[in-house]
C-alpha cells in the first residue's frame, strides 16, 4: 500500500509538472503569435491620433518616426522622458506633437496628445487615457462631445495667459455641467505644454 501511494504521488507530481509546462508554453506561443498584432493595432491608433490633430496634407514626412526624446518637465507633467513627434514639409519644421500630462484631474491623471505649430498656435488637442467619471469629466473626449476641438488654434496670446483658466476661474474656456475639475486640468496642461514649446522650441527642431 505504501508502495502504491508512493507511486501515486510520484504521477500526481508528474502530470502537475506536465499540466505546468504545456500551459506556460500556450501562454508563450498566444503571446508571440499575437504581439506583432497588438503592436501593429497600437502604431495605427497613434497615427490616426496623429493626423486628426495634423492634416497629411501638411505633413510629408513619417511623423511616428521623426521623434525625440524629451527629459522629464513639470510643465509637460511628467515624471519620465516623453516622445515628440515632430511634422515637416520640404524639410521645414511644421508642427509638434506632444505627449502631455495633466497630473489633477479628478480621478487621476490625463494623458494627452498637443499639436503645436511652429508658430506656436494649438494645432488641436485630443486625449488619448484617463479615469475621468463617465458621463460628466469623460466629455474632454472628442467622441463624447465637441469640447476639445475649441482649443484649436489658440497660443499664449489667443488668448492672453491670465485667460487660460475656464471660466469659473474667470478665464475664456467653458467648464462642463457639474464637473469643474476636469476641464480646469486640461486647459492648465495645454497652457504648460505651449508654455513647454515656447521655451525648447529651438532645441525641438535642431536635432
Amino acid at each position: 500500500m505504501i508502495a502504491i501511494s508512493r507511486r501515486q504521488v510520484l504521477l500526481s507530481g508528474v502530470f502537475l509538472w506536465l499540466f505546468a509546462v504545456v500551459g506556460t508554453t500556450l501562454v508563450a506561443l498566444t503571446e508571440y503569435s499575437t504581439s506583432a498584432a497588438i503592436v501593429e493595432n497600437e502604431r495605427q491608433l497613434l497615427l490616426r491620433n496623429l493626423y486628426a490633430l495634423l492634416p497629411m496634407n501638411r505633413l510629408d514626412n513619417d511623423i511616428a518616426t521623426d521623434t525625440l526624446e524629451l527629459p522629464a518637465s513639470t510643465l509637460l507633467g511628467t515624471d519620465d522622458d516623453s516622445t515628440v513627434y515632430r511634422a515637416r514639409l520640404r524639410g521645414e519644421p511644421v508642427a509638434a506633437i506632444f505627449n502631455s500630462i495633466a497630473p489633477d484631474g479628478y480621478n487621476g491623471k490625463i494623458h494627452l496628445l498637443v499639436g503645436v505649430y511652429i508658430d506656436g498656435s494649438l494645432a488641436g488637442v485630443r486625449v488619448v487615457k484617463h479615469a475621468e467619471t463617465p458621463g460628466l469629466g469623460d466629455a474632454v473626449e472628442i467622441r463624447k462631445s465637441s469640447w476639445i476641438e475649441d482649443f484649436a488654434g489658440k497660443s499664449l496670446t489667443n488668448p492672453s495667459q491670465d485667460r487660460w483658466r475656464v471660466k469659473r476661474d474667470g478665464g475664456d474656456f467653458d467648464q462642463f455641467t457639474g464637473a469643474t475639475i476636469t476641464p480646469r486640468a486640461v486647459v492648465a496642461a495645454v497652457r504648460n505644454t505651449l508654455l513647454y514649446y515656447q521655451q525648447n522650441a529651438d532645441m525641438i527642431f535642431d536635432q
